[in-house]
């Protein structure tokens, strides 16, 4: 699969920063060494400065050492945007597709713990790249890739033909899965899931893992959920190994929020209180559990964080049942001033939830798992009695 080559330096510490931080296995290396990400991505990209702290246009044909060094680099890159209605060099609006960055993927695959022999679907074929990875391990025409977006798919199918790779590319909503071949070892999804697909509990054999990110829609902190089907097969269940961020899958993503149609006058119109839950309390870090658990306790709501000015970061919930709204100002060195209208309250639900979670001591992604059945999705926390629906 794929030609000899002699091996960069920037690839080289690549892997061994991948090994030495421990998002890659040492079973992972052989296939990390075989399968470049630079063999599928295309010629002009966005790939992530983390300097500039934005996606930057670069060219192969124009900057091809500088090309060259973000296709080694553990930086994400965008390969897609607006569902391809995007022309030119400049970032789209919306980034619809990418090449993950390599210590996300193979953190992921780590979680697959996949066997050669085994039979493994992927959904959300992107650039090929991580396919290609799992053929490397599974072995020859033992892995199937389910592509929404035909474009990306047929672009794809080249790339791994290119390579010599023998995956099966398939053009398709992988939300429900390819049963024509199922059974599968191992299902992996690279797209974020707001409601786990049943059908590929289904297409999964008992005692097989099904790895994905999921979350809220509370926000786009996501955690990577590794479940193992039961051996009747009427469920599948696991804990979150980590944080994670990732596009949706498309037939779940929430439709755009217009601010417009909730505050339709002045926020001074919503009821007014205070919280001393400070800014760097509620939201943390960027992959920090709070948003992710918050979201949790919190159904259809979605969290925008506005810019910060002056000191002051506006936090809003819009209710995606309704109209309420709740817009908290966080300042600095001062307690924060609250507004909320309609038939929730939205901050007072989501400052109960960060309460809840402080009380639990504060757990991690790793103290939550997911239990997902025909009738649908419970969310648990220690492997305790205490559990809800999302």
């Amino acid at each position: 699969m794929g030609n000899a080559r002699q091996e960069r330096p920037a690839r080289i510490e690549l892997g061994r920063a991948l090994r030495a931080g421990g998002a890659m296995s040492d079973d992972w290396a052989g296939a990390f060494v075989a399968v470049p990400r630079a063999a599928f991505l295309p010629e002009l990209m966005w790939p992530w400065d983390m300097e500039a702290g934005r996606s930057v246009a670069v060219s192969r044909a124009d900057e091809p050492e500088r090309w060259q060094a973000y296709a080694d680099a553990d930086c994400p890159v965008v390969t897609q945007w607006d569902d391809g209605r995007h022309a030119g060099t400049e970032p789209g609006k919306v980034s619809s597709s990418s090449a993950s960055m390599p210590s996300v993927v193979f953190r992921m695959l780590r979680d697959l713990d996949v066997r050669t022999g085994d039979r493994v679907l992927e959904v959300g074929t992107a650039t090929g790249w991580n396919a290609a990875l799992l053929a490397h391990r599974a072995g020859e025409r033992r892995v199937v890739t389910m592509e929404v977006d035909r474009a990306l798919a047929d672009r794809a199918r080249t790339a791994l033909e290119a390579f010599g790779s023998s995956v099966r590319v398939v053009h398709g909503d992988g939300f429900r899965g390819y049963p024509e071949g199922a059974p599968y070892d191992r299902i992996i999804g690279t797209c974020g899931l707001r409601r786990f697909p049943w059908a590929w509990v289904e297409q999964c054999r008992p005692g097989g893992v099904v790895v994905a990110p999921w979350g809220t829609h509370f926000s786009n902190a996501d955690g990577v959920a590794r479940l193992v089907v039961a051996e009747d097969g009427r469920s599948a269940s696991g804990r979150f190994t980590g944080p994670v961020e990732f596009m949706k899958l498309r037939t779940q993503r929430l439709p755009p929020v217009v601010h417009g149609e909730y505050v339709r006058g002045s926020v001074a119109e919503g009821w007014e209180t205070s919280t001393d839950v400070t800014e760097a309390e509620f939201l943390g870090g960027r992959f920090g559990p709070q948003r992710f658990a918050v979201g949790l306790r919190v159904p259809d709501c979605l969290l925008v964080e506005a810019e910060k000015r002056d000191g002051v970061r506006p936090v809003w919930c819009y209710g995606l049942r309704d109209r309420s709204w709740a817009c908290t100002q966080f300042r600095d060195g001062a307690k924060a001033r609250v507004r909320q209208y309609g038939a929730r309250r939205l901050w007072d639900e989501a400052e109960a939830a960060y309460r809840w979670w402080v009380a639990h001591d504060r757990p991690g992604h790793e103290r939550f798992g997911l239990t997902v059945t025909a009738a649908g999705e419970r969310v648990w926390l220690d492997g305790s009695g205490e559990s809800w629906e999302p």
